[in-house]
This record gives C-alpha cells, structure tokens and sequence, in this order.
C-alpha cells in the first residue's frame, strides 16, 4: 500500500510520526498491509517470521542512547540500531512494576492479575498451569522455540520452560537476582543454579556474554532448517548484583562507582544484543525476524539507573515505575518510525498472532491488543481504551488517554494529565474530580474482574 501526503498527515495525528527522510518522498510504504505481501507468505512454512523478544531487566528508561534526553555517559549503539531500523514508542509500558508479573503477563498475553500473578513472590507458585504461554502457541504454528535467560515464572518441575512450551532451556528459574560471575551450582537452593533445559550444570563465564553465545548457537542452528523459530532472551542484566568486568567499569567515570559499574553491565548487554543482531545477518534471517525489545520495569534506583524525565523507579505506579524503552523492527516488513500510542508488554502475543494469521483463541479473555494497526497506519481510536496497574499492594495507576490517575505507596490518590506533564509533578485531581471519580471507578470495576492473589499473606489486602 502506497501513502499518499493525506495519509501520512493522518498518521502524524494518530501519533505515528515518519523520519524527515520518508517524509521527503511523500509516500511510505507500510509492507504489513501491501497487496503484494499475500496471507500465503505470511503463514506459510519458513515464510512466517522468526520471532525474537529481547527483554532487559530494570533498565532506566533513559538509559539508552536512542531516547532523546539521554545522560551524557549512555552509549547503547547496538540497541540504537535496532531502534533506527523500527518503530519506537515513546509510551511503552510494562504490565507491572517489578519482574516477574510482567513476564507471566508477556507469555500469556493477558493481564496476570487474572490468574492471581501481583508480585515477584508469586514466581515461586508459577504461571499457573491453566494458562496457556506463548511458545506454547507457537509450537502449534511450527517453531522451533528457546529461552536463553531468566525465567523467573515457576521453580518447580511442571512450571519450568520445557514444561510451558519451549524446546531449549540455558539459564536460571529464579529468583529476580543471580551472580554474573560464579556460573557453578554451589547453593542448596537449586532454583538458583543454571540449567541447561532440564538439568543442572556448572558454567563458566560473564553470563550476559554467555547467554548471548547460547543465543547465536541457537540461531546457528535454527538456519539450517526450513522451520520458523522463537527466540525469548530475557537478560537478568542490569539487574542487581552490580557485577561488570573491570574493563568495561573503567570505560566509564561519572563520579559514582556504582553507576558506572551498572553502565558496565549495560554496556555488555548491548554487545550481547550485537552479536544476536550480527547472527541474524550472517545466516540470512535478519530481514523476516519480527524483534521485540523492552525493559520488564522501569529501572531500579538501587543501581542508580536514570529514568528521566520520568517520576520515581522500580517499584512505583509513576511513569519511572512502568514506563520503558519499547521497539519493534522487522526490516523486510516495518519501516522506521516513532509513535506516541500507548503500548504495553501484554500486546506483544497478539501482535504475533496477527503478523502469523493465527486468531486469539476463545476460550479465555485478551488484553493485549495487535501493534498491527498502529505501526500501518489504520488504527481508528484508541488502541487501549485504558490501561492499568495493580501489584496488590495498595497502590496502582489507571490511565486513559493523557489522563492517569495514581494511588502512590502513601495512600495519596493524584490526577496528572501526562501530555503537559511527563514527570507527573503537577497533580490537578482538585481541578477534575468528575475525571478523578471515573477512573476510581472504573479501576475498581477493574479490579473486581482479575483473580485473587496467590501471594503470600503479607502481599495480600
């Protein structure tokens, strides 16, 4: 489909806004709805698009370089290609302030809270076994699947990623942390050790470096068949421990030990994310792999991750909590772009059942909702008409449109209107209680529809 200057203006307005290059030319075109591109190549044998989700762990939201107010001292160039080769969203959202709820949220496609998943001690239940994941559903469409990271969503047998759909195990079930160094299983608590598919083994190295070595070796692998793959790379980097070898520590000097040994660990991610990216290439894969990448929180304040212009860190229902770094490339498909539209992890299923031609099955409610409409330009409204966040701690967020209403960790309910005011300083809930009373309302209602919480009893109201 070729896009005249009307259709690009109505795009702008949509909020997706084209690189001045495009621009020059007058006309864009959007290959996800071409006529030339038939459903038969979308869902037919190796045609289907490999699939690769890159997830880091606590990033700042200004700690890449693509983000326009970026720290002085960020140089993220792998991440930033990745960007300049699809579409960033400036709204991207994770479905939860801490970890593992956003990735029970990310495999399944819905909100967690309705199958009880509020807090990171929830992994050590699991993703319940009545939920369906992600590579579940794409081994069903032909793929090969891998997890080459942290899990983080279920410690014992049945919850474990062999179990839940995937074909190629490395890495460690939990908890949130794990040492980047010391790779061997000296602990009594084996849900620490590392794991290669189903059993436990000692390792050696920086294990950013080696889950980027298991990656290619799967990519390697995966090229010589005619068969698609799913590639799910959740780093624990840069979570805490800070660990980084003292070269990339010393690359940097900001004055603070502790920042610059996290931009270490940064730093090694992003070389990680070069080598999958350079694979792709060298095996002929690059330009039919549909990549997702993004943080699974805002970033921690306990490695001094930058978050501006954001309000607070980890842990929080402010933008610094939830917002993050969101892009999604597919070179043979996506041209560059930005959009403004409100996004969020839980949207990341549909959108690769619609780029595959599978439909949402029916059995159970979706909340995430397919990126298609907006990256082409035929999105009409809303993609979400409100989003929300509840970690089952007595504070949560709604938001819908510009609007958000909060209820911080102090019980204080706040209204920010997000267009004028990024850094959610200026509350105008006195101002707007008609607004404030509606979305209290309607995050009740909310509420009232997700699942009890299989915390433990001091997460519990």
């Amino acid at each position: 489909m070729i896009l005249d200057l009307e259709n690009l203006i109505n795009m702008k307005k949509r909020g997706i806004m084209v690189r001045e290059t495009i621009l020059i030319t007058l006309s864009l075109i959007l290959t996800f709805c071409d006529s030339s591109l038939s459903e038969e190549s979308l869902t037919d044998g190796k045609s289907k698009p490999n699939i690769v989700i890159i997830v880091s762990d606590d990033q700042g939201y200004g700690d890449s370089s693509f983000q326009g107010d970026h720290p002085a001292e960020i140089s993220t160039p792998a991440i930033d290609k990745l960007a300049a080769a699809g579409v960033i969203f400036t709204n991207g959202y994770a479905s939860a302030y801490v970890c593992a709820p956003t990735r029970a949220g990310l495999l399944t496609g819905r909100y967690q809270q309705r199958f009880g998943f509020y807090t990171a001690f929830d992994s050590r239940q699991g993703l319940p076994l009545s939920e369906r994941t992600l590579a579940e559903y794409l081994k069903e469409e032909g793929y090969t699947t891998g997890i080459f990271g942290k899990w983080h969503v279920g410690l014992e047998y049945d919850y474990r990623p062999l179990q839940r759909g995937f074909d190629e195990f490395y890495g460690f079930l939990g908890h949130g942390a794990h040492s980047y160094f010391d790779l061997s299983c000296s602990t009594e608590d084996k849900h620490g050790c590392i794991y290669r598919n189903n059993e436990i083994i000692d390792d050696e190295g920086y294990l950013t470096d080696v889950l980027a070595k298991e990656s290619v070796e799967f990519i390697d692998e995966q090229a010589k068949s005619a068969d698609p793959f799913f590639l799910y790379l959740p780093f624990n980097a840069v979570h805490w421990p800070l660990h980084a070898p003292d070269v990339d520590i010393a690359r940097f000097n900001t004055g603070n030990k502790d920042r610059d040994t996290m931009l270490g660990m940064l730093y090694r991610m992003d070389i990680a994310i070069a080598k999958v990216i350079d694979k792709l290439k060298e095996t002929g894969q690059y330009e039919n792999t549909l990549i997702f990448y993004f943080s699974d929180n805002g970033g921690a304040s306990k490695i001094n991750a930058n978050n501006a212009p954001l309000r607070d860190y980890k842990q929080s229902t402010y933008e610094g909590g939830i917002r993050v770094p969101f892009i999604i490339s597919w070179p043979q498909h996506i041209n560059p772009g930005k959009s403004d539209e409100p996004v969020i992890s839980l949207d990341i299923l549909p959108t690769i059942f619609e780029v595959i031609g599978k439909e949402l099955p029916n059995d159970r409610i979706f909340d995430g909702r397919s990126i298609v409409p907006v990256i082409d330009g035929t999105l009409e409204g809303p993609l979400h008409d409100q989003l929300v966040w509840d970690g089952n701690q007595d504070k949560w967020a709604i938001r819908e449109g510009d609007f958000k209403l909060v209820k911080n960790k102090n019980g204080d309910i706040e209204l920010y209107n997000l267009k004028n005011d990024i850094g959610e300083s200026n509350n105008i809930i006195s101002l707007n209680m008609s607004i404030a009373e509606k979305l209290q309302s309607d995050y009740d209602k909310w509420r009232n529809e997700m699942g009890t919480p299989m915390g433990s009893k001091e997460n519990k109201k």
